[in-house]
């Protein structure tokens, strides 16, 4: 019997991008996931409101998911009205019968470097595995330094890791597209194109909708950036 290895990519996806392909494709090789839940966060506690609906998010999350037989789009945080803090989805999923060992978030190196200030830390490392993805200009491998206090929990994988009978945080150097939700928020708004950047079937409803061409907030930033800081995988906590 193969074991359940479930992988969780988290977040507003306002949109999905390339990005977050990219980081869930790496921990899904290095890891053997046999399933991928993409779940749209409602109310990201720590950051601004999403521009786009949660209709539209989880639509175009679908469309991306459609092709992969492995993976599947979640509303289990839409349900809610409460917060979307990951430690709460994880309890959910505990609740639905994943045991801690099953269960794989994935989110970028930059985004875990702020992993001290989530909800539940440092608990949050006993409800699931943590399968950490490289960023443009942010190495998962440069973790144990920035973070020597989790160091003795982190596994740099090289090929396919095997998971002990405890919750790890798996290291994956792996390339990502370096872009961010707000770099193309912002083109869409400046009339700049966004091919490229998203799935094609994202790019796709974008256009149908005409979404992100009136949003002040991002066309009022500075230049047009895709860095690894403005495009954090996960950042919700």
């Amino acid at each position: 019997m193969i074991a359940r290895r479930l992988g969780i990519l988290g977040g507003t996806f306002d949109p999905i991008h390339c990005g977050h392909v990219d980081a869930a494709l790496a921990a899904e090789t290095a890891l053997g996931l046999t399933e991928t839940l993409a779940v749209v966060s409602h109310i990201p506690p720590h950051r601004t409101q999403p521009v786009a609906s949660a209709f539209h998010r989880f639509a175009m999350v679908a469309l991306v998911v459609s092709g992969r037989p492995r993976w599947r789009a979640s509303d289990l945080e839409l349900q809610t009205m409460e917060p979307s803090y990951t430690s709460s989805t994880l309890d959910r999923l505990r609740g639905a019968g994943y045991l801690p060992t099953e269960l794989f978030f994935i989110l970028g190196a930059d985004a875990f470097a702020e992993i001290e200030s989530w909800k539940d830390y440092p608990s949050i490392f006993d409800r699931a595995h943590f399968a950490v993805v490289s960023r443009p200009g942010f190495r998962a491998t440069d973790l144990p330094r920035r973070l020597p206090a989790l160091a003795s929990r982190m596994i740099a994988v090289s090929h396919v890791a095997v998971a002990s009978g405890s919750t790890s945080i798996f290291l994956i150097d792996a390339p990502t597209a370096n872009v961010s939700a707000t770099a193309i928020r912002q083109r869409r708004a400046t009339g700049q194109s966004i091919e490229g950047l998203v799935p094609r079937l994202v790019q796709e409803h974008i256009d149908r909708h005409g979404l992100y061409v009136n949003s002040p907030q991002d066309a009022n930033a500075p230049g047009v950036r895709a860095n690894p800081a403005a495009g954090r995988l996960h950042g919700k906590d």
